[in-house]
């Protein structure tokens, strides 16, 4: 009994893995967000619905990621130790873990909270599986279509309440959407040689370092307007239109001094840092607005 119990903790925490709970967390944190900032009452079963749905859906997406990519896995420093890379599971029992979650996420969400939530989340388990992740090994613009699905959570959490795709949803969607790309270039930059050793055509990889820095400040600067769009819709006052400006030039100005750098890695890993910070700094500003104005 002992050793069954210890099979089926090892296997719960494998399966636990193969959903990325970091990334799952941090995307559960913009479906909050994007929960608490649109207009409408929230009840406590609607909340749990939309984050139980939402995670399940990041999971499944991010499981059957890992069971497509297990052989480029074991080619790469920081995958050659998930579950499929070293063979402590089968194969099958993750496809089918991946299917079951994701199909169960698009039931929850399309019954207990609403077909467009349930449609959204569907779609970006698609694009996430089907699309982003054969391209990874095709083309660098891989990263701008996984981008998408990678966009969806807050809106999600926005479309949970109103049923809607209205504009500071679609502001909410576009802010991730881009943040996601100078923080996944920074990632790029700094495993640059695992990259290509799994053949994944990340920017640096294929177009060169100093392409990947210009992409990566582009997409930061055009982040200032973009988060800025909420006080013209009157979603936003100067309190995060303040934050939101000052946090954008910090960031944009930490992804130009990348130019200036000799090493790529070190200045890559704060950058990567901190867009980190950026994202939880930019949504608590504008928590705080709407709180207070």
């Amino acid at each position: 009994m002992q050793e069954f119990w210890l099979k089926f903790k090892n296997t719960a925490n494998d399966l636990l893995i193969l959903t990325k709970p970091r990334i799952t967390f941090l995307c559960l944190f913009m479906t909050l967000g994007g929960l608490g900032l649109a207009p409408g009452k929230l009840n406590i079963l609607l909340v749990l619905a939309v984050l139980v749905g939402t995670g399940m859906a990041v999971g499944a997406a991010n499981t059957l990621n890992m069971y497509l990519e297990r052989e480029g896995d074991k080619l790469m420093e920081r995958t050659q130790t998930r579950p499929l890379a070293v063979g402590r599971m089968n194969p099958n029992t993750a496809l089918i873990f991946g299917l079951f979650i994701g199909a169960s996420s698009v039931g929850l969400l399309w019954f207990c909270v609403n077909p467009l939530t349930a449609i959204l989340g569907l779609f970006a388990q698609l694009s996430y599986v089907l699309v982003y992740t054969p391209l990874k090994r095709i083309t660098p613009l891989a990263l701008i279509i996984g981008a998408v699905p990678g966009a969806m959570p807050p809106l999600m959490g926005w479309t949970a309440l109103t049923n809607g795709l209205e504009k500071p949803g679609i502001v909410l969607f576009l802010i991730l959407l881009l943040w996601q790309i100078p923080h996944f270039i920074a990632i790029s930059l700094y495993l640059k040689s695992d990259y290509q050793r799994a053949g994944i055509k990340t920017i640096p990889v294929v177009r060169g370092d100093v392409n990947a820095k210009v992409q990566a400040f582009a997409y930061s600067l055009t982040m200032i307007p973009i988060t800025l769009l909420f006080i013209p819709l009157h979603f936003a006052g100067w309190i995060y239109g303040t934050a939101a400006l000052i946090v954008g030039l910090w960031y944009a100005g930490l992804s130009f001094k990348g130019f200036f750098e000799k090493s790529d890695s070190p200045w890559a890993r704060k950058f990567f840092l901190a867009s980190l910070i950026y994202l939880p700094v930019l949504t608590l500003a504008l928590w705080i607005d709407r709180l207070i104005l």
